[in-house]
């Protein structure tokens, strides 16, 4: 009997962590989507939650062996595969006090006794309450709790509005020598940012960190939305340099609680109005570039508006350089080293080794092209005319003028438009030039071009996001960061293809010395659609950080009918920079026939680099 009452009670808790839950968790939880559970195959001392006998698939002389099709079919009909059946309905119902009741009528037939409510009390607090009775029925029948079964029980305590029960089911956890996973304090962390309860959330961010679980942008945003509604400047400059670090593009609604902090009252009254720049200047080489963790620099409020860098990382809004953050070149050898041994384990072992061997005598390239994915850009028909177009390009670019390495695959040089004899011709003079390496049969051929572009250091073609299953094995660490820095894309026009290299700026959030902050979104693509920026520079400072606000002379008036629409153009100059023309950073204000020096306004201008002495 109790073997019995422990199988039906851990298979009806498993409906919360396995199924669609139904209690579900705070909209600002990730909600993920799971597949059906496999149906048994073999049922061996099964027991069934009825008093009636259950079905026998055990074979006999005198009965044959069914067959896996019948079994499924007696499965489905016995009295659990019913039972299954109805709960899964309930789940995709959210029917809560139905499943209540298919659950009290499972328990009275096995235990012969009655454990249902009166059905009086409200649907979803009825189920709330249940859902903890069957844990800690569960723990009543000795059923040992995994995690999945904590997590859920967390989730129903997250739905009662009891945070601190559900801290203490995680804390629970390890006493019982179970690792919490992310999910796991996703109820207790977004419940107490809900609350508006900091000390407490921050406890259990403490904790994440202390259990070796990283937050993400989700866990970030909320307790980013608790900081700033708290009005804790400390802890948003914490926070934001934790985005930072995880996150490269920002989502609108993270980048929504970024512009709020900007624009409160709090953030104005925080920060140093005088600082050492020698700590700040250490603090930029010691992070790589990009930021320096000194806190907030300057005083008073901000300056927040949306806007786009132009293709050389200049803010269209501020006017401020962003930076490239340079990749340490130790953490490309062990990225090297882990994808080596990761493809090892997902490719023919022999195979990969003998590319490698291959590419150790063959190599460095200075491009690698991902082959497929560029001869069917824009088309349904692999073109061999638009990668050899690509080659050629890529060829050109090299400073060494070697051709690229095209990885294809053996069906992409075995058939089809392989059979044309100029492809054939071109596909031989490529591989007499050691710059085609085929895969064989059964290969996945992005293992072998990331590697080759990886080990090589030099640029990837090719238009492939790399957001599969297979890049998500190499994590959101390093490889992000490495994507940006080589990955080349291509777009279509009437002239062919177009290769855009990769950014001269890392597309992350970056702090600068004066103290401003450009934030990254995910809207735009730097390709057909600029990327979206917040930009926050303090309003008292623009003057001196803002190139176009600074102290400037009128050099001379020119014409430049060449370069610029305007037949008569001032230029402006920093009084600092006077010594040198040439490649100087100068600003150019446009002004018509009529307009006078003197009532002419800094506004409009246009930010470029000139070569002075070229144009003069």
């Amino acid at each position: 009997m109790m073997a019995l009452t422990r199988n039906y009670t851990l298979f009806f808790f498993t409906l919360f962590s396995k199924k669609p839950p139904l209690f579900k968790p705070p909209l600002n939880l990730r909600t993920h989507s799971h597949p059906p559970s496999p149906k048994p195959t073999t049922h061996h001392h099964h027991h069934h939650l009825s008093t009636s006998l259950p079905i026998q698939h055990g074979s006999s002389p005198s009965s044959p062996l069914m067959s896996n099709k019948a079994k499924r079919r007696a499965y489905r009909d016995s009295p659990e595969g019913v039972l299954r059946h109805e709960l899964d309905m309930c789940s995709k119902r959210g029917d809560v006090v139905e499943a209540i009741r298919l659950y009290d009528d499972a328990r009275r037939k096995v235990l012969l006794l009655s454990d249902s409510d009166d059905g009086k009390r409200g649907g979803v607090d009825l189920g709330l309450e249940r859902g903890f009775e069957i844990f800690e029925q569960m723990g009543r029948d000795g059923i040992d709790p995994n995690e999945a079964t904590f997590t859920s029980a967390a989730r129903l305590a997250a739905r009662m509005e009891d945070p601190e029960r559900a801290f203490e089911l995680v804390k629970k956890m390890g006493r019982c020598g179970i690792l919490p996973k992310l999910r796991s304090y996703g109820p207790a962390l977004f419940g107490f940012c809900e609350k508006g309860e900091a000390d407490r959330a921050y406890e259990v961010d403490t904790h994440m960190g202390d259990s070796g679980v990283a937050a993400e942008e989700p866990e970030l945003a909320a307790l980013l939305r608790l900081s700033v509604g708290k009005g804790k400047g400390d802890k948003v400059y914490e926070i934001l340099h934790r985005v930072r670090a995880s996150v490269r593009q920002v989502s609108e609604a993270t980048v929504g609680v970024v512009e709020d902090w900007f624009c409160c009252d709090a953030s104005a009254k925080v920060g140093e109005e005088s600082w050492d720049t020698v700590k700040v200047k250490e603090g930029v080489v010691k992070g790589g570039g990009g930021w320096h963790g000194q806190g907030w620099l300057g005083k008073g409020k901000w300056e927040v508006s949306r806007t786009e860098m132009d293709k050389s990382g200049v803010c269209c809004s501020c006017g401020e350089k962003l930076v490239s953050i340079d990749i340490n070149p130790l953490e490309t050898e062990k990225f090297t080293s882990s994808l080596s041994k990761l493809a090892s384990q997902k490719e023919v072992r022999a195979s990969f080794n003998d590319f490698k061997e291959w590419l150790r005598s063959h190599g460095p390239f200075d491009a690698v092209i991902d082959g497929a994915n560029v001869g069917l850009v824009n088309s349904q028909h692999f073109s061999f005319f638009q990668l050899n177009s690509v080659v050629n390009q890529a060829c050109e670019m090299s400073p060494t003028k070697k051709l690229p390495l095209v990885i294809l695959h053996t069906s992409r040089v075995h058939g089809g438009p392989a059979q044309n004899p100029k492809n054939k011709k071109l596909l031989e003079t490529w591989r007499k030039s050691g710059a085609l390496y085929v895969t064989p049969v059964g290969s996945n051929d992005d293992w072998y071009w990331l590697f080759a572009a990886v080990s090589c250091k030099s640029l990837l073609i090719t238009n492939d996001e790399m957001r599969d299953h297979l890049f998500q094995l190499l994590g959101t660490s390093f490889f992000p960061r490495w994507k940006e820095k080589h990955q080349v894309r291509l777009s279509v026009s009437r002239a062919g293809l177009n290769l855009h290299m990769p950014p001269p700026y890392s597309i992350v959030i970056q702090e600068s010395e004066g103290g401003s902050w450009h934030v990254p979104t995910v809207v735009g693509d730097d390709i057909e659609t600029p990327r979206q920026w917040l930009c926050a520079m303090r309003a008292s400072s623009m003057h001196l950080s803002t190139p176009s606000l600074k102290p400037r002379i009128p050099l001379f008036i020119i014409h430049f009918s060449s370069l610029l629409f305007a037949e008569k153009t001032i230029m402006w100059f920093d009084l600092e920079s006077h010594v040198s023309f040439a490649a100087q950073r100068v600003l150019i204000l446009e002004i018509s026939r009529s307009a006078s020096i003197d009532n002419a306004e800094p506004e409009g201008y246009v930010k470029l680099q000139l070569d002075f002495a070229k144009h003069c």
